[in-house]
């Protein structure tokens, strides 16, 4: 199965007058499905068009988790942490148009390559402000990547694996030299590197979060609430709306219920039942679906049960993601050892992991016999819908010899600190949510041996080398080969256990129109209005 090309190399991405407005008018379009649960990515619901665009009125998004920081170097960029919140304050150079599988300007007035892929020239739109005044030119974008870099930001080991210079010809104009060639180089101005933060965000010496996007900061409480207020000189006209609010809602089942009770206007959900509730009560909104989207990250650092290779083999082998989906998901998820399922354009011949609890408490009765004491440490969530995912790990490790001790973390931040920072963990929850429109993102993210999101540990020359062909891969189709060969290296060596792909949904109320999907969830609503009979 195969999807559009996306852009290629001699393809100029041009701006249009008109695009926010026809991005708008296809969001509104292309708002029903037929069957909602056959859709991968996509909008789905059966939506009116809502007439001529209305001003005013308060959309309230409960996102994934509220964020703790308004600067997008806070590792506050993708769209289950915070990446809809700093689009809306800080814009976007570039978005992914899920329809067309193809980058469109946004922020940035085109993004142009070379023949082979290794030089990018950006070109930014005349008038382009901050909301200080100041002028979105060559200067502050180089300004805002390299606080993002210095800051060490989610992708930096990505840009800097990937890019060997950055110059500006003159104040309109920036051009990027990349180190290989990299045709899916644009997904990087759709995230981090793409939030343009204005150069006097640190003059005071503390953060203020200043930005050219269509909204401007008017209430922040760190994971609680975020109230934004429309941006009068945002570049492509005053927003519909005249706030955008963020509420931090916690649990999924509560957010989806505000939502039908008019408490918000749209929401972030992840847990699959939910979604399927969702999907099943017919709400309208926008559906994606990643690639190793439900992960047991296994610890492999020195002094942790899973650097014997022993021991995460049989934690693989012990895994069952049927059982896990049912015990763990309500039987609504998508459970599946291959890294890329059928329903991926990156699918493949080379299976992933099998269930074989017999081998299991052979290998660990081996680590046993060695000194291994059989003793785990989880890492999980305590929220109802992780509590069940988590026993449900618990008991299959168990029932193969091992002594699994669950430690529930209060809220998303202490989970990512006790995984991402103390790595204090042998197992825990994890999700790589690999991008089909751009695989070597997060691949390198979680797998290369330097990454400092590589909460595995896992360092490994082979791997590193895949990692680079699939990065420089000028097809689709070497492309899916280096993704076989990277699934064979990964059932060899057992990094982690992979437990089924993530499909994500963000619903919205039948009154709010012109919402813009861009990569990984992340929301734009520049374009957004409300009808009537929702204004307060």
């Amino acid at each position: 199965m195969k999807r559009s090309s996306l852009v290629r190399a001699g393809t100029v991405l041009t701006a249009l007058a008109t695009v926010t407005t026809l991005l708008a008018a296809c969001a509104e379009s292309s708002g029903s499905a037929t069957d909602a649960s056959e859709v991968t990515t996509g909008l789905v619901g059966d939506q009116s068009d809502g007439g001529e665009p209305t001003s005013g009125g308060t959309l309230s998004y409960a996102t994934y988790n509220g964020v703790s920081s308004l600067d997008p170097a806070d590792r506050q960029d993708g769209g289950a942490t915070g990446g809809s919140e700093m689009a809306a304050i800080y814009d976007l150079l570039m978005r992914y148009d899920t329809a067309s599988k193809a980058y469109q300007p946004q922020l940035a007035q085109s993004l142009t390559p070379n023949a082979d892929n290794t030089v990018w020239t950006l070109k930014l739109r005349d008038g382009a402000k901050f909301s200080d005044g100041t002028p979105v030119d060559a200067a502050a974008v180089q300004w805002s990547i390299n606080h993002y870099l210095e800051k060490k930001g989610t992708h930096t080991q990505v840009w800097t694996v990937s890019v060997a210079d950055v110059a500006s010809p003159d104040p309109s104009t920036v051009v990027f030299t990349l180190k290989q060639p990299w045709n899916e180089f644009p997904i990087l101005f759709t995230t981090g590197p793409g939030m343009i933060v204005a150069p006097s965000s640190t003059a005071s010496g503390t953060f203020t979060p200043i930005g050219a996007g269509p909204f401007t900061v008017e209430k922040f409480a760190s994971q609680d609430e975020l109230v934004l207020a429309a941006n009068p000189g945002y570049w492509n006209g005053k927003p519909h709306l005249d706030k955008l609010r963020f509420p931090a809602i916690v649990g999924e089942q509560a957010k989806l219920d505000a939502l039908h009770t008019g408490g918000i206007q749209a929401a972030y959900l992840r847990a699959a039942d939910i979604v399927h509730n969702a999907l099943e009560a017919g709400d309208v909104g926008y559906v994606y679906t990643v690639s190793m989207g439900s992960v047991q990250a296994l610890n492999q650092r020195e002094g942790r049960a899973a650097s014997d290779p022993r021991v995460r083999d049989a934690i693989v082998a012990a895994l069952n993601p049927e059982t896990f989906d049912e015990r763990g998901e309500g039987g609504f998820g998508m459970p599946g050892t291959d890294m890329f399922q059928s329903w991926s354009q990156w699918h493949g011949d080379v299976a992933g992991q099998t269930f074989d609890p017999a081998k299991a408490e052979k290998l660990v009765a081996e680590a046993k016999a060695d000194g291994y004491d059989g003793k785990l440490t989880y890492a999980g969530l305590n929220e109802p819908g992780a509590q069940r995912r988590a026993l449900a790990i618990q008991s299959m490790l168990q029932a193969v010899g091992f002594t699994v001790d669950i430690v529930y973390n209060t809220g998303i931040n202490d989970l990512v600190k006790m995984m991402y920072v103390k790595h204090d963990f042998d197992l825990g929850e994890s999700g790589f949510n690999v991008l089909d429109e751009s695989p070597f993102m997060r691949m390198y993210g979680n797998l290369a041996s330097t990454s400092t999101s590589n909460v595995l540990g896992y360092q490994n020359p082979e791997m590193d080398a895949l990692l680079g062909k699939l990065q420089t891969a000028s097809s689709d189709d070497d492309r899916s080969k280096v993704l076989e060969e990277i699934q064979t290296l990964v059932n060899a060596t057992n990094p982690m256990m992979v437990m089924g792909a993530g499909k994500y949904f963000i619903p919205w109320s039948k009154t709010a129109h012109g919402i813009t999907p861009s990569a990984d969830g992340i929301m734009l609503f520049g374009n957004a209005w409300l009808t009537s009979d929702s204004n307060p």
